[in-house]
């Protein structure tokens, strides 16, 4: 395979792919872990929506013995750093050294409503909780793990007897970021970096380069020190109008969040995302989904045709290293999604 370079980095000719896994009946999980490792994609994420997404990673280890596994994302403080460190190193075993540790922060309503758990502000956070995994899975088993004292975790290691070393202590971790702060940080202190399902196009390719770049020099590093890994929402269909409707739940799902606003903001749509906030507050962001308009359902879920979306879509690989595609799922019949997931093995992968 040929490779050219941009900055210091090399890149192949040809793009690498992730896909999703989600919990299902593990015959179902295991046969579409298998078909995407045979399509050749380079790995799988398992999200964390509400439960750990370990579960399903676990089930397609089992099934599979060449695509990476990674958590897309596992939310950092809704479990203590301890367990998310022995979880990502029995994930890690399992899958015979193929596992990546995907963090993010999540939103506060979620962490503290949902988890019960603090947020507190999110890059130190999140900062600290990857420094507790990291000391944990390097020096858990040497014996050097004392105590740790930070301002929102504090732990006792001092009877911890680890049952054995784990498989890499070098496990990566990949940071996810909406907006400036964590990507600025992931850049600086993690392996790789995690865009948003719900980046527009052109938010991917322009606005948060600069963010990584900033964050790569606070670290002292290279551009290919991390990896950076864009996802997108893509609905490819020869019926435009019913791609843009398939869209609008999606759309209002992230736009009825409070924490996200300014984000819909800087794209022009403060007015939609107020309106979805309000009435995500009085039901479901399902009701909500007609105050979607045409314009930014198509803004943030790539909408067209299956040649026109892959136009589209060509243009983040200026800039990232790998690329997860996925359907615009929220309140989409199994169907629905199944034949959007489809459309896009047939547009991307084939």
């Amino acid at each position: 395979m040929e490779a050219t370079r941009r900055g210091d980095r090399a890149v192949t000719n040809k793009p690498k792919y992730w896909g999703v896994i989600s919990p299902m009946p593990a015959p179902m999980l295991t046969g579409m872990a298998q078909q995407y490792e045979a399509m050749g994609l380079e790995g799988l994420f398992a999200p964390q929506v509400y439960g750990p997404p370990f579960i399903p990673l676990a089930v397609a280890a089992g099934a599979t013995s060449r695509v990476k596994l990674a958590t897309g994302i596992a939310l950092a403080f809704a479990r203590s750093p301890f367990e998310t460190a022995v979880a990502a190193m029995d994930m890690d075993r399992v899958s015979n050294g193929r596992f990546v540790l995907g963090l993010g922060s999540s939103v506060r309503s979620w962490s503290e409503g949902f988890f019960g758990m603090p947020y507190g502000k999110p890059v130190e956070h999140l900062r600290e909780v990857i420094d507790i995994v990291r000391q944990v899975i390097a020096k858990g088993h040497t014996g050097e793990l004392r105590r740790y004292d930070g301002k929102y975790h504090h732990h006792d290691f001092s009877e911890y007897q680890s049952l054995a070393a784990p498989l890499r202590t070098d496990l990566p971790i990949w940071v996810a970021g909406l907006r400036q702060p964590l990507l600025r940080m992931g850049a600086e202190v993690a392996d790789g970096v995690i865009g948003h399902p719900i980046w527009s196009i052109g938010w991917a390719t322009t606005k948060v380069m600069a963010d990584i770049e900033a964050g790569l020099a606070k670290g002292g590093r290279k551009r290919s020190d991390i990896e950076f890994n864009i996802w997108l929402f893509v609905a490819p269909n020869n019926d435009r109008k019913q791609a843009i409707e398939d869209a609008r739940a999606t759309v209002a799902f992230y736009g009825g969040i409070e924490q996200y606003e300014e984000y819909f903001a800087a794209h022009g749509f403060r007015k939609e995302a107020k309106l979805l906030q309000e009435g995500v507050k009085g039901g479901s962001y399902v009701d909500v989904k007609h105050l979607v308009t045409d314009e930014m359902a198509q803004t943030f879920v790539v909408c067209g045709t299956p040649d026109e979306v892959r136009k589209r879509v060509a243009a983040i690989w200026e800039h990232a290293d790998s690329a997860c595609l996925m359907p615009p799922a929220y309140a989409l019949a199994p169907e629905q999604q199944a034949a959007y997931g489809m459309a896009i093995a047939q547009t991307f992968y084939g």
